[in-house]
C-alpha cells in the first residue's frame, strides 16, 4: 500500500518511509510462508503420527514466535518515529494484528501436532478421524486464501473468509456426534484427543475469518469490520 497520507514528505526521505512500509506488508507474507509450512507439517503428523515431523514444527514455531516478536517491535517503532496517519497507520496497525493471529494459528497447529502422535488412539476412531483430516484440509485452505487476500489485497476474498466457515462449524458437530458414541475402555482417552484436534483445527479456521475482516478494514479504512474480528 503507498503512503499517500505522507506525500508532503521530503522526496529521500518518503522514499525511505515507503519502503519501510512496504517491508512490513512483505514480511507478513514470509510469516504466512512459516506458518503454512507448519500446518503442512501438522497435516502430515495427522495423517501419520510420525514424531519427526512433530519434532521439526516444534523447533520451526520458535521461529514463527520470533518473526511475531520482531514485526511488533518494528510496527512500534514506526509509530513511535513517524507518527503515521490514516491509511498508513491502518497498515502498520493491521501488521502488528496479523503477525499475532498467525502467531496463534502457529500454536494452535502445535496443539494438533502435540496430540497427533497419539496416532494409534486416534486412528481406532475411523470415522471421527476422517472427519479431523477432512477438517485440516479446510483450515488450511482458509489460512492459504486468507494470506492470498492480503498478498493481492482482494476484498471479495476477504469479505468472503469474514462471515466464517459454516462447513468446520458443521464437521466439528458431526466429529463430536460421533465420539458420543464411543465404547470400550479407550472411549475417554480417544474422545478427549480427538475433539482437542478438532476445536484447534475450528479455532484456525476462526482466526482465518478474523484475519479476513482486518484485510476489509485495512482496505476500506471502515471500522465495521473490526466489530466483526471481536464478534469472532
Amino acid at each position: 500500500m503507498s503512503p499517500a497520507d505522507s506525500a508532503d514528505r521530503p522526496g529521500p526521505l518518503r522514499v525511505t518511509y515507503s519502503a519501510e512500509l512496504e517491508q512490513l506488508r512483505l514480511q507478513v507474507e514470509v510469516m504466512g510462508v512459516l506458518v503454512d509450512q507448519n500446518l503442512e507439517r501438522m497435516r502430515q503428523v495427522l495423517e501419520t503420527g510420525d514424531p519427526v515431523v512433530a519434532a521439526h514444527a516444534l523447533g520451526a514455531d520458535d521461529d514463527i514466535d520470533a518473526m511475531n516478536v520482531s514485526l511488533t517491535e518494528r510496527c512500534y517503532e514506526v509509530l513511535g518515529r513517524e507518527n503515521p496517519m490514516a491509511s498508513d497507520l491502518r497498515l502498520v496497525v493491521s501488521v502488528i494484528r496479523v503477525s499475532s493471529e498467525l502467531e496463534r494459528i502457529g500454536d494452535l497447529s502445535l496443539r494438533v501436532v502435540r496430540v497427533g502422535v497419539d496416532h494409534d488412539l486416534l486412528t481406532s476412531s475411523p470415522e471421527s478421524f476422517d472427519v479431523a483430516q477432512v477438517m485440516a484440509s479446510e483450515a488450511i485452505e482458509l489460512v492459504r486464501s486468507a494470506m492470498l487476500a492480503w498478498a493481492t489485497e482482494d476484498v471479495d476474498l476477504a469479505a468472503s473468509l469474514s462471515k466464517g466457515s459454516p462447513s468446520i462449524s458443521l464437521d466439528l458437530a458431526q466429529m463430536i456426534e460421533t465420539l458420543l458414541r464411543l465404547t470400550g475402555p479407550d472411549a475417554t482417552a480417544v474422545a478427549m484427543r480427538t475433539l482437542i484436534v478438532g476445536q484447534a483445527l475450528e479455532r484456525i479456521a476462526d482466526h482465518a475469518a478474523i484475519l479476513g475482516s482486518r484485510l476489509r478494514y485495512l482496505v476500506t479504512g471502515d471500522p465495521r469490520h473490526l466489530a466483526a474480528e471481536i464478534r469472532l
